[in-house]
């Protein structure tokens, strides 16, 4: 079935002092996991608390959850089983962090509806009050995690406003929001005693509702994943904020350890062997506010992250919080109200569609406005007219040739590599030993149906979100046209490929997905069509270049079956004048060029390869863009950003540049595959834009195949090298293995 294959193209950047423009920190947004267990203050090994602390616990022990029952006013409420709620909706706002949506999936089971997301500068604050208010469109709120600090008012937003005046609407902060919880009602945001992120802690509660049914205290069961650089200060906190939950500052592990821990554990019948315990006594003497919680609002704060997928019993602490918003609501006057409201709203597919009607002004940086399209229902492109192509797919399979005419490589350079490979792509799976691809395709500039497509932003991108752009198409004959897409380029391939129509019969008996159509790349700065306020560097290259692929050839590396396809639509066959059996001239002719390939042909491509590497020699070194004090100063800066909250990894890169007047592109990928085989490696040689890309890639960012599942192949992780070479083995290979 026709679709695309697209790789991201950009480039590396210097870093700044400036937390806005340090484009060369590119904040790893991927969490890590983790999880951790306490025991109760009356086990014990109970966390030892400040005789401040134990007093606020013991005058609002009341509002602490002892029993499965709360109270109220001294009274313990009987709850109507007959006013539950068949729904809870939650404004979810987002502080610009990855764990956001991790929160939305666990709030779309828990709720029975999803929550309506908002950034915390999207709207304004009238707005967002009059939806809460007049609306009542939303039963509680969820602040989530985020880079920075709640005194950054960049960093938090209209959090802060929504703490102070939204008194009686439940509330839960995590991390970032838990932080703003303690921040706004006077507590101190203080630097953690070190950075904690990816690892996990124990932690002890106060019984509170929020952990009902949860385990406290070591070697409970419950333990948490953390990611932070700053901590509430303890010693600041006001009467009305009261701590729930602690952890101790030195008491982290990395995820391994504790797995490790946990199976140790069970196999000596549940008894933790303390001489493997990495807890010093020097840190047992501090502790960390890990929960906490307003003594006369429905508002709660977890530092923690509950949503991890290794924090034990993280849904059950956002099953407490909707049934603390299920309590107070029907404790309170409004509850009739609130329930009628609940279950008119409830029925239609969204939890609200107050922040979809209305369209929503955010400020940027310098200063512009400009109206977005509401990001909180999902996302569904719109074309109001398209016209619809019916493509006809032929193709023709050759089992185990592969290898019997030289192999992928051979195949490419006697199939495209004369004229300097102008105009074609090889999408290479150069390394399968891993079983991580399976598949290679290639293809050139011929068929009726081919073109080339190239977008480049206007300049008008660098200053407002999704100014649109120039595009050219360039089709088989050679004549190019060029039009303003307004909309910006994905919109334009999205009505291209939704014009697409096919027969699935056409496509049975083929093993892969990709069968033809759009091949190429898009650029960073394309992030200013998916909600990215402005391109803070312009690229010099073009945004985005694709070719329509209308005849490929497919290798299957795992059976070495050779495949030739090849696609046309009813115009060209009503052109031809013949049926679509008897329409297969290039089929044809591949498959004589195939049959005639020699093995002994891969002795001429060889032959390709040593002039880049003499050019290679020709000027010996490369020159770095910055000396080593002047990296070594960016690290340094890193680290700062980590400390302060800004970030909890970064990757720091710089460029190497070297000039070589005249190269053969060709030999050059034909080396970069044989010294560095990749199973996701790619040639693109766009030549009309003087642009080719050579990628050696163990990665692929993601796949999305016939059934919907889309996939993810990163490449995470590191690790230092080894003092020798024995080390370096072994620690690489603890690496590959953990």
């Amino acid at each position: 079935m026709p679709t695309s294959i697209v790789y991201l193209l950009g480039e590396a950047r210097d870093i700044t002092g400036n937390k806005d423009s340090a484009p060369d920190l590119y904040d790893k947004k991927i969490r890590g996991i983790s999880s951790f267990w306490v025991g109760g203050l009356d086990k014990q090994d109970h966390f030892p608390v400040s005789n401040r602390d134990a007093k606020r616990v013991r005058a609002y022990q009341p509002l602490l959850q002892e029993n499965v029952q709360q109270t109220y006013g001294g009274q313990k409420l009987q709850v109507d089983e007959a006013l539950k709620f068949k729904f809870v909706r939650t404004l979810l706002i987002d502080n610009y962090d990855s764990y956001t949506y991790n929160i939305y999936q666990q709030l779309c089971v828990i709720n029975g509806v999803p929550p309506v997301v908002m950034q915390n500068n999207e709207y304004t604050w009238e707005h967002i009050l009059y939806t809460l208010y007049e609306e009542r469109a939303f039963d509680n709120i969820v602040i989530s995690p985020g880079p920075g600090s709640p005194t950054c008012p960049e960093d938090i937003g209209v959090c802060l406003r929504i703490l102070l005046e939204c008194k009686d609407i439940p509330i839960l902060g995590v991390c970032l929001g838990h932080q703003a919880l303690g921040y706004v009602h006077g507590a101190q945001i203080i630097h953690a005693p070190e950075p904690v992120h990816g690892r996990l802690s124990e932690i002890e509660h106060a019984r509170h509702q929020l952990f009902q049914d949860i385990p406290s205290g070591r070697n409970s069961g419950f333990k948490v994943v953390r990611y932070h650089s700053l901590v509430i200060d303890a010693n600041t906190l006001p009467d009305e904020i009261v701590p729930i939950a602690w952890s101790y500052s030195g008491e982290t592990l990395p995820f391994h350890d504790y797995y490790k821990a946990d199976v140790l554990k069970d196999a000596i019948g549940g008894q933790a062997d303390h001489n493997h315990s990495k807890y010093s006594e020097e840190t047992k003497s501090s502790k960390v506010i890990m929960a906490i919680m307003h003594s006369k609002r429905p508002h709660y704060g977890v530092q923690f992250h509950p949503e991890s997928v290794a924090t034990r019993h993280g849904r059950k602490i956002f099953e407490n919080f909707k049934e603390l918003t299920m309590d107070y609501w029907l404790s309170s006057s409004q509850v009739h109200e609130r329930k009628v409201h609940n279950n008119a709203r409830m029925q239609v597919p969204f939890s609200s569609r107050q922040f979809n009607e209305l369209p929503k002004t955010k400020l940027l940086g310098n200063g512009y406005q400009v109206n977005l399209m509401s990001m909180s229902r999902p996302a569904m492109l719109t074309c109001k007219s398209i016209d619809a192509r019916f493509l006809k797919l032929k193709w023709k399979k050759f089992d185990c040739l592969a290898r019997q005419v030289g192999g992928a490589q051979n195949i490419f350079c006697e199939l495209y590599g004369n004229q300097k490979a102008d105009n074609t792509f090889w999408l290479d799976s150069s390394s399968v030993e891993q079983k991580r691809a399976r598949f290679s395709f290639m293809g050139g500039k011929g068929g009726p149906l081919w073109k080339q497509v190239t977008f480049r932003l206007s300049s008008q991108s660098d200053i407002v979100a999704k100014a649109g752009g120039y595009l050219s198409i360039e089709d088989a004959q050679g004549s190019v046209k060029s039009v303003y897409l307004e909309d910006g380029f994905l919109d334009f391939m999205n009505k291209e490929l939704r014009s697409l129509h096919y027969d699935e019969k056409d496509f049975e008996g083929l093993p892969f997905d990709f069968c033809g159509g759009y091949v190429g790349f898009i650029g960073y700065d394309l992030k200013v069509e998916c909600g990215m306020s402005f391109n803070r560097h312009k690229s010099s290259v073009p945004d985005s270049c694709f070719f329509f692929a209308d005849n490929i050839v497919v290798i299957d590396h795992r059976y070495d079956d050779v495949y030739v396809l090849s696609i046309l639509d009813d115009y060209h066959l009503e052109k031809t004048a013949m049926p679509f059996e008897n329409s297969t001239p290039w089929l044809d002719a591949m498959e004589q060029k195939l049959l005639h390939l020699k093995s002994s042909a891969t002795n001429n491509v060889k032959e390709r390869k040593p002039r880049s590497a003499v050019l290679a020699q020709h000027e010996a070194g490369f020159d770095a863009d910055k000396s080593r004090d002047q990296y070594m100063e960016d690290v340094k800066k890193c680290l700062k950003f980590i400390k302060d909250g800004e970030s909890y990894e970064l990757c720091l890169t710089t460029q190497i540049r070297k000039r070589i007047e005249h190269i053969d592109k060709l030999g050059l990928y034909l080396e970069l595959r044989e010294k560095n085989p990749a199973p996701y490696a790619a040639w693109l040689n766009f030549s009309k834009e003087n642009l080719c890309i050579c990628c050696s890639s163990p990665e692929r960012f993601l796949r999305l195949d016939r059934t919907g599942m889309l996939e993810a192949k990163p490449i995470k992780g590191t690790i230092a090298r080894g003092l020798t070479l024995e080390e370096d083995e072994q620690l690489k290979s603890q690496l590959q293995h953990r």
